[in-house]
């Protein structure tokens, strides 16, 4: 593609700090360091992360579209007290219950086109950085060590604790996995390192100046961002949860620790919700992904992968593109269901129009229209309109350069790269058509149907071939006579 130079000047982005759009301006000219906080591995992904995971990989495709090397770095955090627990249920090893999610996240991710990152730390690689910021903290007065010895962090000791939640210390409260202890002096102080507890399991302690122990969650964000990008970053990206209290806990300790400002820009997707509720594991109203695109209903908790659908895995990740990151999107099965349609719209002007291969000039009409959108604080919902004008104009002019174009603008958003013959043809069960049902058919016999009316038409027995359109139609199956004898089907 062909990029332009106002893809990068006109780039404004949201910042979660100032509550402003700001152009993007990245330390090293032409080179954009982005953070984002991972998944904690002691269970599989549910919708609500897909959201996060999709929204950042719009980032880093339109970044890397704009022409900048990005360096891409999403953290896993492998060590936690859910994961211990999870350990403990289960009578498995540490690493073993989090190698397990990490291959399920993955999988996930595969289905739904979310790209790997540049970098995908994991925290207990990186024990002896945090270990570092730690000693760091006390020698500025900013840690100290509790009598029950953990080490935590003295909140009201850093002037600037609450500038990114827009919070006074005074409306502030201990925060999700924040445990007050009576080691603490504050309780908004926060744990650096955990002490060792006797039962639990040995893979969990590691050896420090302030005894057997753990790092505490926060703390890991800190150091491997350092480690791996260098201060300031670019960008720093996450969930809407993670706002208060670990990204405000990630500012102090590492501007306590070195100075300066941790991260340019800061950018959090908006939530997934159910009823008026976010989408969480806490609320039990969550729905797994995998649940969500597996080809044969609900993959065993026992296997990390399954076979995916794959035109309800692209649904999926149009169901969260085609709304802006930072909006409040709600989840219900009739949202999926008109995903799948709107997306099957895109798909059917594919199919009906061949593509013709064009290269993407950011300058011609259509694609300043998507650009503008993009740079509009990745405004994928406006990227997707365009989408739609395409599509409309590949219709009703049958211009295959429009759908080369369309094409080609979708694979920037991960969009629209399976034959569309052979999504069209895939089951969908949002709507109504569930694989292994009675009434459907395989793309075998509908292969096979489809020949039979082609010989009876040959032998001018009409009946027979309208009577085999008939039962393919009432199997949901629709055919399209083309020129040259041609016959494509789809389901409806």
């Amino acid at each position: 593609m062909r990029y332009s130079t106002q893809n990068r000047l006109m780039l404004q982005i949201h910042n979660s700090l100032t509550r402003n759009k700001e152009v993007l301006r990245p330390v090293e000219p032409g080179h954009v360091r982005m953070y984002v906080c991972g998944m904690t591995v002691y269970d599989f992904c549910h919708l609500g992360h897909a959201r996060m995971l999709v929204s950042f990989d719009i980032v880093q495709r339109w970044l890397r579209a704009s022409g900048y090397r990005v360096t891409y770095v999403r953290n896993i955090t492998d060590i936690d007290d859910k994961i211990i627990r999870r350990a403990v249920e289960t009578g498995k090893r540490l690493s073993d219950v989090t190698s397990f999610y990490i291959d399920a996240m993955r999988a996930d991710e595969q289905a739904l086109g979310v790209q790997a990152p540049d970098h995908e730390p994991r925290a207990t690689q990186h024990v002896g950085d945090m270990l570092d910021i730690i000693s760091r903290l006390e020698d500025k007065g900013l840690a100290y060590r509790s009598d029950d010895g953990d080490v935590n962090f003295s909140v009201r000791g850093f002037d600037g604790y609450g500038k990114l939640s827009g919070k006074s210390l005074d409306d502030l409260r201990a925060g999700e996995r924040v445990a007050v202890t009576a080691g603490k002096r504050d309780p908004l102080d926060f744990v650096l390192w955990k002490a060792a507890k006797e039962e639990e399991p040995e893979e969990s302690k590691w050896e420090s100046p302030y005894g057997l122990g753990r790092p505490g969650w926060h703390i890991e964000c800190s150091a491997m961002s350092k480690a791996l990008l260098g201060l300031p970053l670019d960008i720093h990206g996450g969930g809407p949860d993670l706002k208060f209290p670990h990204h405000e806990n990630e500012i102090a300790q590492t501007e306590g620790a070195f100075g300066g400002n941790l991260a340019s820009i800061w950018m959090h997707c908006g939530p997934l919700m159910v009823d008026a509720d976010k989408m969480s594991k806490s609320l039990g109203n969550f729905r797994r992904i995998r649940s969500t695109i597996a080809a044969e209903g609900e993959p065993s908790d026992d296997v990390a992968t399954y076979a995916v659908n794959p035109r309800e895995a692209e649904m999926l990740r149009f169901f969260i593109v085609r709304n802006h990151y930072r909006s409040v999107q709600n989840y219900t099965p009739d949202n999926l269901v008109d995903a799948q349609h709107a997306l099957d719209r895109l798909y059917q002007a594919l199919a009906n129009v061949p593509a013709q291969e064009v290269e993407i000039d950011w300058d011609a009409p259509y694609c300043r229209e998507f650009r503008a959108a993009m740079n509009d604080d990745f405004n994928s919902a406006g990227a997707v309109a365009v989408l739609f004008e395409l599509a409309n104009e590949a219709n009703r002019e049958r211009s295959a350069h429009a759908a080369g174009l369309l094409k080609a603008l979708g694979g920037v958003l991960g969009l629209l790269q399976t034959d569309p013959q052979t999504y069209l043809r895939s089951p969908s069960r949002y709507l109504g058509q569930s694989a292994g049902s009675g009434a459907e058919l395989d793309a075998a016999q509908i292969e096979a149907l489809i020949q039979a009316r082609s010989e009876a038409k040959k032998q001018r027995d009409f009946a027979e071939a309208d009577r085999i359109r008939e039962s393919l139609q009432s199997a949901g199956i629709e055919l399209e006579d083309r020129p040259g004898g041609v016959t494509q089907w789809r389901r409806a």
